[in-house]
């Protein structure tokens, strides 16, 4: 049934992309040729791109290449836009979990010791930290990082996608926001789990308390967590644009602004419609993960 529902949410969120896409200002064509073509030109490559015939015949093409899997030409690539999405992707994956794999390496060990120290001048330090982290803006944090690390010491790369050591800032850019937000939660979704009995009766049977910890109160309290990492991970393996934009990482990204910059309508289209897709196939992944971590909801 799922996933027979995520038929009319595409149709819908593909004819959204394509109204949308359609009403932004400037013409393609005068953008392609400059403004020292000739008004012969202009038609000509008006009507090679289709872009002469009604909207409703090009919104029914549009359609059919979606169902056959064409998502056009680029106007201005000039190749399939499929084939620049596929040569993005793995660049915007490879950022996405890598920012995961930060967030989660901070977030849960600070959680975990501000909801066993509740209350303490440690917890409000972490409180302090989650909040600072979560008020810094992605677009002021990634120049900062580049002048201290990159240019100041020199460590890292300023830009582009070299190796190990140019993934480092752009992660930490997209890590430490969204650890802040996973450290908040799982210090309030602990807090709930480890009064309740059932972890008093593991540890009277002497289970030891690294266990009743990691084992029985974490993965109780992991429901309101997944729920954040799939929001999330949608958000991170579409691309995070303005990360990709100050550190010049060829994603999906940073490939949705140079198309709208371009007014490539084939390219926003199908980046859009990537970047849509992503967020469903996350939601779904997400209601799997809450039948393996909760068995009640298969009953359900």
């Amino acid at each position: 049934r799922r996933l027979l529902l995520l038929i009319p949410v595409m149709w819908g969120v593909s004819t959204l992309v394509f109204a949308v896409t359609h009403i932004i200002p400037g013409d393609p064509v005068d953008i392609m040729l400059g403004e020292t073509a000739r008004p012969a030109q202009r038609e000509e490559l008006r009507r090679a791109l289709g872009l002469d015939r009604p909207v409703i015949i090009q919104y029914s093409e549009y359609l059919k290449g979606l169902l056959m899997g064409d998502l056009g030409v680029s106007l201005h690539q000039k190749r399939s836009v499929l084939r620049a999405l596929l040569e993005r992707a793995p660049a915007s994956a490879e950022l996405a979990l890598a920012s995961l794999a930060v967030a989660l390496a901070i977030s849960l060990p600070l959680g975990i010791f501000a909801a066993r120290r509740a209350g303490s001048v440690a917890d409000l330090v972490a409180g302090a930290l989650a909040v600072l982290g979560a008020s810094l803006p992605v677009f002021w944090l990634g120049p900062v990082l580049i002048i201290f690390f990159s240019i100041g010491l020199g460590w890292f790369p300023v830009s582009g996608r070299g190796g190990p050591l140019s993934l480092v800032l752009p992660s930490l850019t997209l890590g430490l926001a969204l650890a802040s937000i996973l450290m908040r939660m799982t210090r309030a979704t602990l807090l709930e789990v480890l009064s309740q009995d059932y972890l008093a009766t593991a540890r009277s049977k002497g289970v030891p308390e690294r266990r009743v910890l990691w084992i029985h109160a974490l993965r109780n309290s992991c429901i309101s967590l997944i729920t954040i990492l799939g929001l999330q991970l949608g958000a991170l393996l579409s691309g995070a644009i303005i990360t990709e934009t100050v550190f010049a990482w060829p994603g999906i990204g940073r490939l949705t602004i140079q198309a709208i910059f371009s007014r490539d309508y084939p390219l926003v289209q199908g980046c859009i419609l990537f970047i849509s897709m992503v967020y469903v196939a996350a939601n779904l992944i997400t209601d799997l993960a809450y039948a393996w971590l909760d068995p009640r909801v298969r009953l359900g």
